[in-house]
């Protein structure tokens, strides 16, 4: 019960993100009783490609490093386990300064080691939780490490060809999709929505889900 009490609280509260100016003014959304384009969430356009083949995409933009997406991260899941099964949840990392860098790299390495799934929640722990001071490459090796990979192959991994073109291809895409906060929702390549624009973390999973059967349906009819 207290748990979730304390994402209700967390939902509500933590409406603002991680920018690439963190000065940015934050803007205020009054809460939604029904879904309107351009103020609960924003066309993309262009609408932009995605990967999900015939399933609609919907796609969390984050980092480890934005506090705002480990307290989103319980949203993240319960919206994975919600979708229906003609949608698929991915992530992407964004990159909106150096420092960013080498967590989206370790995003990717776990992903390629086939880790991920054990070490996604962890990280986020470690940095906002623990406040382990991990900053670096190799702070993030021994990380890794303490999770069974060992630190040398980690690092091999976060510098292959793999790492480096789906790095490239995440700098390419965030702006595309007009993202500059994290986290950020990108549903079927053509929709984004924030904590912000939604009114909280549970509206975003409300709004997700709405949007993923309006696609869906549209995509029926075609």
């Amino acid at each position: 019960m207290l748990r979730s009490i304390t994402l209700l609280l967390t939902g509500l509260l933590a409406v603002t993100a991680c920018h690439a100016d963190e000065n940015a003014p934050a803007k205020t959304a009054a809460a939604a009783t029904q879904w309107v384009e351009g103020t609960h969430y924003f066309p993309i356009d262009p609408p932009q490609p995605t990967s999900s083949g015939d399933k609609v995409e919907v796609l969390e933009v984050f980092s480890y490093a934005c506090v705002h997406c480990a307290h989103f991260e319980p949203y993240a899941q319960q919206l994975k386990k919600e979708l229906p099964g003609y949608a698929a949840f991915s992530a992407m990392p964004a990159i909106f300064n150096p420092s960013w860098e080498p967590f989206a790299r370790a995003y990717y390495s776990a992903q390629s080691l086939g880790v991920l799934d054990k070490t996604h929640q962890a990280l986020f722990d470690a940095l906002h939780r623990d406040h382990e001071p991990i900053r670096d490459i190799n702070d993030l090796a021994q990380f890794y490490a303490r999770h069974g990979v060992e630190a040398n192959k980690f690092l091999s991994a976060a510098s292959s060809f793999e790492v480096e073109s789906k790095l490239a291809r995440s700098r390419q895409a965030v702006p595309q999709y007009g993202v500059d906060g994290t986290p950020t929702i990108i549903v079927a390549g053509k929709y984004r929505i924030t904590g912000q624009s939604a009114g909280g973390f549970p509206q975003v999973v409300e709004l997700t889900r709405y949007l993923v059967e309006r696609e869906h349906a549209a995509k029926s009819k075609r």
